[in-house]
């Protein structure tokens, strides 16, 4: 009924040998563990090999950026509960002659997208934001690994133009004004011999942020 013969207690493996394979499987994983996911993912490289690998800067970079998370969340946190519980402050009417204080609560910027780029050394991406004529958006990057050659364009029915550029720079901030209806955004180069992260944050008046390289 069968074509494969059963096989024999002879060719079955012993307990020594089963013994034996589940400790070098074990004795493996844990050199693994040690040597490539620890470095890659926390940071922590107790032998040096993630080092010479490059697997201990990934994880200080990923270590970065959960940092910055945690701590972005805790800023929301922090905004929503004071937005739960202010009230409508009484209006006086003013002494005339008295000045009034400003106010000295600093508000957080609120961003409409982020995206996180990961350049091996030598690459390029591209991001873009859809807008129209006129329009407006806010931005700021900042890279983590080491500093990045870009170039803030834009581009789109026959027209183009170059709004700003520099050469190792590690972060930039500001707003673009679109010259003309079309895709406006920014080309970022790696030329460390490293991995690098660069975090774009952006908000106003676009349609849509794409990366298209």
């Amino acid at each position: 009924m069968y074509n494969t013969d059963m096989p024999t207690r002879a060719e079955l493996p012993t307990t020594k040998q089963l013994v034996r394979s589940t400790f070098i499987a074990l004795g493996t994983a844990i050199v693994l563990l040690v040597t490539v996911i620890l470095p890659a993912e926390y940071a922590i490289d107790p032998t040096g090999v993630g080092k010479s690998l490059g697997l201990t800067e990934m994880g200080e970079i990923k270590a970065q950026l959960a940092q910055e998370a945690e701590e972005d969340k805790a800023s929301s946190e922090v905004i929503t509960a004071v937005k739960t519980v202010e009230k409508e402050p009484v209006r006086t009417k003013p002494v005339e002659g008295t000045p009034q204080p400003e106010s000295s609560v600093a508000t957080e910027p609120v961003w409409k997208d982020k995206i996180i780029l990961s350049l091996k050394p030598g690459q390029g991406a591209e991001v873009k934001l859809v807008m129209e004529k006129g329009q407006t958006a806010q931005f700021e990057w900042i890279s983590k690994g080491g500093s990045v050659n870009y170039d803030t364009h834009g581009d789109g029915n026959g027209n183009s133009i170059s709004y700003k550029k520099g050469r190792g720079v590690p972060s930039d901030e500001g707003e673009i004004v679109a010259a003309f209806t079309g895709n406006h955004g920014w080309f970022f180069r790696n030329r460390n011999d490293k991995t690098v992260m660069v975090i774009l944050r952006t908000n106003g008046d676009y349609a849509q942020m794409k990366r298209v390289l």
